[in-house]
């Protein structure tokens, strides 16, 4: 399980209650990433953009293996996401190239993209390592070990763990502390997870939230039983939630069968466009079909396969980072994008630049 990377001074400040004002129940969950492994998953929309490499720079990060901060001359990516956010990624040095960073920081970048604007507001700061120790959130800042991060992914929480530790950095000091927040944990008289349970102070936050995602955007990926528990366990700090009216975009409410009715075959313009390399392509089943997304020059050769797969009814995108099935650079030019899915088939045109 991830921890905070260290209390932040706000709270220092005294906190409006205390713990052993609150009944204390047995909470349903050790810990919430392990919700359900689809609450967001790899097939999801990203805002993220690109980030394009900016040089090396001295910046201190937070290193969990020496359990302390250190001072490097980081490898800099300034990503950029189509909600007009921005991040710094600073990448370790340790990883040898910048090739190599480019990597680790396109990676987390649209993952860290597929989470909503309202958890990305405050990241101002990616820290990327190497090693096996957990995430950690706070700071304008998310950190990663990049060893912690293949445990994650094995196990399909990877995103859910971004979530807990994004919730951390953009909403703690505007609402753990909260005259409403408060309220809503009194009214709770429990805590959704033991985790929450331990450290209600710095931890309920980022532990209620990602049952609220799953609950009001995601119910169709978890089981009744899931929904009836989170909604029964913390239904004021649920209400507390929508009450802030949060920003959740690129995140889309489908939340039953007849919302995914509703949705149409469809193929977006890809964005940005004109690119360079970096373009995201977005389209929308109505129902599960298999895909098939092919990049083509203007002469009709294929240029690259970005999905050969089945895939579940909503909105949907991919990333192109301008290469070939092999891997190499393509040319600056105009190609087009064919999505296929079931007897529906689409083809728009976009601009690749150098």
């Amino acid at each position: 399980m991830r921890h905070y990377l260290f209390i932040p001074t706000f709270f220092i400040a005294s906190i409006l209650f205390c713990q052993s004002e609150l009944p204390v129940l047995d909470p349903p969950y050790w810990g919430t990433i392990f919700i359900d492994p689809d609450i967001i998953t790899e097939n999801d929309i990203t805002s993220f953009i690109d980030a394009p490499y900016a040089g090396q720079g001295m910046r201190t990060m937070y290193d969990r293996r020496v359990n302390g901060w250190i001072t490097v001359n980081a490898y800099l990516f300034n990503a950029t996401f189509d909600d007009g956010l921005t991040s710094e990624i600073q990448v370790n040095p340790e990883f040898g190239s910048s090739d190599t960073a480019f990597s680790e920081a396109e990676k987390y970048g649209i993952e860290i993209g597929r989470l909503p604007t309202a958890l990305r507001n405050d990241v101002e700061t990616v820290w990327i390592h190497q090693g096996t120790q957990p995430f950690g959130g706070g700071n304008n800042n998310i950190l990663i070990h990049i060893g912690q991060a293949s445990i994650y992914i094995n196990d399909g929480i990877l995103e859910e763990t971004l979530v807990h530790e994004a919730a951390h950095t953009s909403l703690d000091s505007d609402h753990a502390s909260s005259s409403g927040w408060l309220t809503a944990q009194t009214m709770d008289g429990e805590f959704i997870s033991t985790y929450a349970q331990d450290y209600p102070d710095r931890e309920d936050i980022a532990e209620s939230f990602l049952p609220y995602l799953a609950i009001r955007y995601r119910s169709d990926r978890i089981d009744q039983s899931t929904f009836e528990t989170i909604t029964q366990t913390i239904p004021n700090r649920i209400q507390y939630f929508d009450d802030q009216s949060f920003n959740m975009y690129p995140i889309n409410p489908l939340a039953n069968e007849n919302e995914l009715s509703e949705i149409n075959y469809s193929v977006h313009q890809n964005y940005p466009n004109p690119f360079n390399p970096v373009t995201t392509l977005r389209y929308d089943l109505p129902e599960q079909a298999t895909v098939n997304i092919i990049i083509y020059d203007m002469l009709g050769r294929q240029v690259k396969t970005l999905i050969n797969q089945t895939q579940e009814a909503g909105y949907k995108s991919v990333i192109w980072n301008a290469t070939n099935d092999y891997g190499k650079p393509v040319s600056a030019g105009i190609y087009l994008y064919q999505i296929q899915a079931g007897e529906y088939i689409s083809t728009k045109k976009m601009v690749l630049l150098k």
